[in-house]
């Protein structure tokens, strides 16, 4: 292109009138903007990189969340064993695979960035039924406070951790969190036992028979469940969220 417009560029003598010297320079930028046309257009023709005309839609269906365990790979696709029976989970090419390693309560700290599964109680607390940490990099994912499906009473919250309290609840010695995100604040009990784990990187690696899986998926109208993301345990750990 830079040829083409040298070309296009005849120097402009002393003396030239105003009129001519704009009529030059409409006709280089005209030029210019063809060009440019043709060379966006070629690019998407052949798939360009650099040009990017649309993103490949998110599977649309009913939300399902899936829990269990990988009982088969059949290409794209995962068997997974959960406490319904099988289930045949497609694999977009493109699906987010994330880790779920051991963790321990220690690991949350003032400043810790957790999500939480818990019921509330008759003190109008939580009580904790899992905990998962945050990387630093994952601070902000999914902030707030809603239901959730791990029970028919549950909610997950995910917000920074405010403070980190030894106490007592029913007799029962634990760990109080004041948790705070945008919007509100909550207080979690979190009794012996609970399971703690922390979110790590993950890959296609990871998905093997016999390796717990947490996955939120869609079902679509002809009863085809694709997987949006997928985690997956490390070293035996079965994701608890």
């Amino acid at each position: 292109m830079g040829e083409l417009l040298d070309k296009l560029a005849v120097p402009i003598k002393k003396g030239k009138s105003m009129k001519t010297q704009r009529l030059i320079s409409s006709r280089i930028f005209t030029a210019s903007f063809i060009v440019l046309a043709g060379l966006f257009a070629s690019q998407a023709a052949h798939g360009g990189d650099s040009v990017q005309l649309a993103q490949a839609e998110p599977p649309k269906g009913k939300p399902v969340t899936i829990r269990g365990k990988i009982s088969g790979v059949e290409g794209q696709n995962l068997k997974v064993t959960t406490s319904s029976g099988d289930v045949l989970v497609r694999l977009p090419q493109d699906v987010r695979i994330g880790g779920v390693a051991a963790a321990k309560l220690s690991d949350i700290t003032s400043g810790s960035y957790i999500g939480t599964t818990a019921e509330k109680q008759n003190d109008g607390n939580l009580k904790a039924l899992e905990v998962h940490i945050f990387p630093e990099e994952g601070r902000g994912t999914g902030e707030g406070h809603r239901p959730w499906d791990l029970t028919p009473s549950s909610t997950m919250t995910n917000a920074n951790v405010e403070k980190v309290e030894q106490t007592s609840v029913e007799k029962v010695q634990g760990q109080m969190l004041t948790l705070k995100y945008k919007g509100g604040e909550a207080k979690v009990f979190i009794p012996p036992g609970t399971p703690i784990v922390k979110n790590v990187p993950g890959d296609r690696s990871l998905l093997k028979p016999g390796v717990g899986v947490f996955i939120p998926a869609v079902r679509g109208d002809d009863g085809t469940i694709t997987a949006t993301r997928i985690a997956a345990g490390v070293n035996g750990i079965m994701p608890p969220m």
